[in-house]
């Protein structure tokens, strides 16, 4: 009997350590963690997604070490080519069957909408720094989704308020015809009926339009004192070098809702000079930024915006979160995510909500004239500072299942 409970024993050790062995094994799915950044690689939104986000993705995957729990982290990517089904059916095949455990990126609102539903249902993480619909921290939101760069609150409340509270109180908008330009307009149009101002009307053009000589001569027609561009890229570019050209900058004053370095880049300072803009990092802003835009240069050859800045950023704090948890699990990973907070060249002390919301602060800019710029791709000064829990939409009017009220 003694011998006999000795080898019951044996094998209830041996079974045990091949438990946990297998646990060992079994901490990261497939071996691999792998990261897939879906964006618009060939499209509008190229300069402003594109290669850069996939680099930044690399660079972070590389500052880690190239590993997590000992296996290998790898980077793909794809090209949405700014269409939703394309989106959604390429974030299908990944989740399904390239174990993509993250999904980076996701410039274009409808795209990250589509996204966002395929990341719940299939219970993958998605990190959206490329487009600013709200509906990701609300009626699409996830345990899976997070929002993490800016979004149309935050542009709103930063360049719609400020704009307003100078004496700019009756608008008119150019609006993109698409969920992201729709969610501008809106979030723009609250603030400023909310601080007594007036929408006097807007038109809205199609992505990726060239001609806006109609578009123009309406926002002309209406006399407003601002012309609100709620669109980005080179839709943006293109409306604010048409008001030049058929003169509306000397009566009225255009307002760039979401304008990216890379816009001022190709407007160039003489036609940029002035105009005011809300983003959530800029390059030259601190010591930590220039290190990481100068090696980030060296890269691409342009100096990063903030979604790619996000993008870096957010891939660490998914890689050390993955750490942290000791799995690749979605549901660990995301519980971890939440709890850890954000400090690094992209923002000190931002948390990442119930709703999915990455809370940090937002500022206010003012392009530069050419005599200010002193180098190249110094472009901005800093008007304000907006901090975190005014930057965003309160918890308390989200509509996130997620968030208990």
């Amino acid at each position: 009997m003694k011998r006999l409970s000795c080898v019951v024993a044996m094998l209830a050790a041996a079974s045990i350590g091949a438990g946990a062995a297998n646990a060992q094994t079994g901490k990261v799915s497939d071996d691999v963690v792998r990261i897939g950044v879906l964006a618009d690689m060939t499209g509008i939104y190229s300069d402003l997604s594109g290669k850069g986000a996939v680099e930044a993705v690399r660079m972070a995957v590389e500052d880690f070490g190239g590993k997590v729990l000992g296996k290998p982290v790898e980077v793909i990517h794809a090209d949405h080519q700014n269409k939703p089904d394309i989106g959604a059916n390429l974030a299908r095949q990944w989740f399904d069957t390239g174990s993509v455990d993250l999904i980076q990126d996701l410039s274009n609102s409808a795209v990250a909408l589509a996204v966002a539903a395929i990341a719940k249902e299939k219970k993958r993480h998605i990190v959206v720094n490329g487009s600013s619909n709200m509906g990701i921290t609300n009626q699409a939101c996830s345990p899976y989704a997070v929002h993490y760069a800016y979004d149309a609150y935050s542009l709103a409340h930063g360049t719609g308020r400020t704009v307003v509270e100078q004496g700019g109180d009756t608008w008119y908008f150019l609006t993109v015809d698409f969920a992201f330009g729709h969610g501008l307009e809106k979030q723009v149009t609250d603030v400023v009926t909310a601080a007594g101002g007036k929408v006097l009307g807007s038109s809205r053009h199609p992505l990726n339009t060239t001609d806006f000589s109609s578009f123009v001569l309406q926002a002309q027609a209406s006399k407003a004192k601002i012309i609100g561009i709620a669109s980005t890229g080179a839709d943006a570019i293109n409306a604010i070098k048409s008001l030049a050209e058929f003169g509306g900058t000397k009566t009225q004053t255009p307002a760039a809702l979401l304008l990216w370095i890379n816009d001022v880049h190709s407007l160039g300072l003489d036609a940029a000079a002035g105009l005011q803009l809300t983003n959530a990092w800029y390059w030259d802003m601190n010591e930590d930024a220039r290190a990481f835009g100068k090696r980030y240069f060296d890269r691409v050859g342009s100096m990063p915006n903030m979604s790619q800045a996000a993008d870096y950023s957010s891939t660490l704090h998914f890689l050390k979160a993955v750490e942290k948890a000791g799995t690749d699990d979605p549901d660990t990973v995301s519980k971890v995510m939440r709890e850890m907070p954000v400090n690094d060249m992209f923002a000190k002390g931002g948390m990442i909500r119930e709703d999915g919301r990455m809370v940090h602060d937002m500022y206010l800019w003012e392009v530069k004239s050419k005599a200010e710029s002193k180098y190249a791709w110094d472009y901005l000064k800093p008007l304000g500072t907006i901090p975190a829990e005014k930057a965003f939409q309160p918890l308390s009017q989200s509509t996130c299942y997620l968030v208990k009220k």
